[in-house]
């Protein structure tokens, strides 16, 4: 079996916030425990609502922000803070706003030709070029788009731009932000085929992070669904799909829209309030908010079991394996 470029082991970050005046401060566990490996030409997919972690794991991942806890490995390597400026060239990540992530007042030419100047000291101007209009020929862009600004493009040319930054470096990991999620949807097709087709051509692992599940159906390998910070189920993208275990995974996927307007669609809308992330209550973070939820699920804390497709809960979906 192929081995993974990266792993992550019990991965937690952690941070401080105030309390305010006379009050002591307190840890809000933005990322909470987290396990998981990518491959070499395969896709992660992390998936949630807003504010439960994923781009605090992005930050992780691609170095920008050290883990509170637990282990980040690069080709076997442990990552800690003395050797990340060594491996920061094999991961690299795509924002979500293609607007906002280029620099307005470089050429295009030199935003792709800047990390090179950085980490390839050794290259000369020529050789530079040559790499910079060849990213710009991969990524579906014309020779004179290289000495035109970022103003004069598209949302989605922006995006094929900071994906041709992204890969000057020749990464073996790219981070994927919620990278079309600020474009219009005839656009959105063309950049994800991008992104697999370079996925295959390059071998790229990718960790895509996403709030919208069909676009996740389309690019993912593994799916980890994400709530306060935790992984709650994990497995293969088909698995997850037909036959989710979490019942915060199932509400999720009823709220994707389905291009069969005749098929049935039973959609689950959640009652009460998401807790916050300051104050998680005891037992299954979801507890509140479950329609399956009995006392044990309000003393105790599901774990999730290391199985091929597996949920953090004591009553699970579609016949799962109980925590």
């Amino acid at each position: 079996m192929t081995k993974p470029v990266m792993t992550a082991t019990a991965l937690e970050r952690h941070y401080d916030v105030s309390g305010g005046w006379l009050r002591a401060s307190r840890t809000l566990k933005a990322v909470a425990g987290l396990d998981f490996a990518l491959y070499p030409g395969k896709t992660l997919a992390v998936v949630g609502e807003s504010g439960c972690g994923k781009s605090t794991l992005a930050r992780m991942v691609t170095m920008i922000e050290e883990p509170t806890a637990g282990q980040l490995t690069l080709d076997g390597e442990e990552l800690v803070p003395d050797n990340w400026a060594s491996h920061r060239e094999a991961v690299q990540i795509v924002f979500q706003d293609p607007y906002g992530s280029l620099n307005p007042r470089q050429r295009i030419g030199a935003i792709l030709e800047e990390p090179l100047k950085i980490n390839r000291k050794s290259m000369s101007k020529e050789e530079r070029q040559k790499k910079a209009r060849d990213m710009l020929a991969l990524v579906g862009l014309r020779p004179e788009h290289y000495d035109r600004y970022p103003h004069m493009f598209s949302g989605g040319q922006r995006q094929r731009i900071a994906i041709a930054r992204a890969l000057m470096l020749d990464p073996k990991v790219l981070v994927l932000d919620e990278p079309v999620s600020a474009l219009d949807l005839s656009i959105q097709s063309s950049v994800l085929n991008l992104l697999v087709d370079l996925q295959e051509r390059l071998q790229l692992a990718y960790l895509f992070i996403s709030h919208d599940l069909s676009v996740v159906r389309h690019v993912a390998d593994e799916v980890i669904v994400m709530y306060l910070g935790r992984a709650v189920e994990k497995g293969s993208r088909d698995a997850v799909f037909s036959a989710p275990y979490h019942p915060y995974a199932k509400a999720l996927l009823s709220a994707t829209p389905k291009a069969d307007p005749g098929g049935a669609k039973e959609r689950i809308k959640l009652q009460g309030e998401l807790p916050s992330p300051l104050s998680i209550p005891d037992g299954c973070p979801f507890a509140p908010r479950c329609w399956k939820v009995q006392d044990k699920c309000r003393a105790e804390r599901p774990v999730l079991p290391d199985l091929p497709h597996a949920a953090a809960c004591f009553f699970p979906e579609n016949g799962g394996e109980p925590a």
